[in-house]
């Protein structure tokens, strides 16, 4: 989920796929895919009750590539014929393999394991119900996706500079050019996953228990989150003078979403793949401390990232945009700071965390 994370924590990226004209063309790409989605669903249920959990995530997979496929034509604007020539064979894999495929099966766990440890609606109970949620709200979020994705291409085959394609190269590249500082925050927040989860386990029937050990995990590491976000932008005296330099309104927004939101969610993924594939009678410590290692450790790398590539926006794309100024929140942070919002120019502080306040 590192490409909706993208899209949306970097200004640039959100403001160019939330403009009013492209949400509304959104919205019908999002509408088509969910309706094709129930009338799939509806024929397979006659021949099957989607009860296997493996063919469920096959079956939202396949629907979630050839709608990825799709939506991203229409964000680009061009026809088929025409991606592979200009866009090439890697990135349409990408976009169908990972955006599609995996990114659909991801979702329909997350769907599956929220409604079992939220809501107490076992799809291993209750097949229909989970599972026709779980293929229309994995296809209708991958449409959104791929056609924010294409539309980003859009822009970028215009002319216009996209510093951050959100197709997970510039994190690769991070990785080969600290590979010591990403594997410090990523394991060491890893490990504080892996011992709290344990421990969890430990107090007794109660630790053991799905909806607590989701609290556990996900409130860790939504916080882990935003310290790793503020030491990616690598700024004098590191993510603790950063602290100080914030107030609580902004550090909490972050801390909220995406830290928490996106922690939530990849327990969700890991959780539902565990409960859900696996099927043990029991989840021994051992199960609980690997999702909490793996949750924990990948929002402190994502976050380190996502700090990394703003503070790089940030030097690069000096000016302000317009359209950026309207938001509240960045305004009232230019506000507070020496420099005028028609100056349009970034105050070395002020945009620390931001973000163009549009979520949809």
């Amino acid at each position: 989920m590192l490409h909706r994370l993208t899209l949306r924590v970097l200004p640039r990226l959100t403001l160019a796929v939330t403009e009013e004209h492209v949400r509304k063309r959104k919205r019908l790409v999002m509408l088509v895919p969910g309706l094709v989605a129930f009338a799939v669903y509806r024929l397979v249920k006659r021949a099957d009750p989607l009860s296997d959990p493996l063919f469920l995530l096959l079956l939202s997979g396949v629907i979630s590539a050839v709608t990825a496929l799709w939506a991203y034509k229409v964000g680009r604007g061009t026809g088929l014929s025409n991606l592979r020539r200009e866009d090439g064979a890697r990135l349409l894999g990408w976009l169908i393999g990972w955006i599609g495929f995996l990114y659909g099966m991801q979702l329909s766990l997350m769907v599956l394991a929220l409604l079992k440890i939220l809501v107490g609606y076992d799809y291993l109970l209750h097949p229909d119900g989970p599972a026709m949620m779980a293929i229309i709200i994995a296809c209708t979020s991958v449409a959104r996706d791929a056609f924010e994705i294409g539309h980003v291409r859009r822009l970028q085959c215009d002319g216009q500079s996209v510093l951050t394609f959100p197709d997970g190269e510039a994190l690769r590249a991070l990785v080969r050019e600290q590979p010591g500082v990403l594997a410090s925050w990523t394991s060491l927040t890893g490990l504080g996953g892996a011992l709290l989860a344990v421990t969890v386990f430990g107090l007794g029937e109660a630790g053991r228990m799905l909806p607590v050990q989701f609290l556990a995990i996900s409130l860790l590491a939504g916080s882990v989150a935003l310290p790793a976000y503020l030491s990616g932008q690598q700024r004098p005296g590191g993510w603790v003078a950063a602290f100080g330099l914030l107030s609580w309104p902004e550090l909490f927004r972050f801390w909220w979403w995406p830290g928490l939101a996106f922690a939530a969610t990849y327990y969700l993924v890991l959780a539902g793949a565990v409960v859900f594939l696996l099927r043990p009678e029991h989840m021994s410590g051992l199960v609980h401390g690997s999702i909490g290692f793996l949750a924990t450790g990948i929002m402190a790398l994502y976050g380190y990232y996502l700090g990394y590539r703003r503070a790089l926006e940030d030097r690069i794309h000096q000016q302000v945009p317009t359209s950026l100024l309207r938001c509240p929140f960045v305004f009232g942070i230019l506000s507070k700071s020496k420099t005028a919002p028609t100056g349009g120019t970034v105050p070395p502080v002020g945009v620390v965390l931001g973000g163009s306040g549009r979520q949809s």
